[in-house]
């Protein structure tokens, strides 16, 4: 199952390591908490629009990279935890390969 959470999480955080910044930079150039913001990357609390809008303004994201990213991250996990689907018969092969 996908968490929207942990992928969005996934995302901040690859984005801060991929600039070589801090939490402590982050957390202060958004206005959050170090520890709020570590929870959030972390896949731990949920963040409002309005602190997302502020975390992707300090990463100098745009809100819809972002959101593209979790995106393309969630069909991964959905495909890979995607049930096999077996062949299923249909009436007229039932009939076909009893006679």
């Amino acid at each position: 199952m996908v968490l929207l959470r942990e992928e969005l999480g996934d995302v901040l955080r690859d984005a801060r390591r991929g600039q070589g910044r801090t939490l402590r930079d982050i957390s202060a150039r958004a206005s959050v908490s170090l520890g709020y913001l570590s929870e959030i990357e972390r896949g731990e609390k949920e963040a409002s629009s309005e602190l997302l809008a502020s975390i992707c303004s300090a990463l100098d994201m745009p809100l819809s990279i972002v959101f593209t990213e979790v995106a393309h991250r969630a069909r991964r996990v959905e495909r890979a935890s995607a049930p096999v689907t077996l062949p299923v018969p249909t009436r007229s092969e039932d009939v076909v390969s009893a006679a």
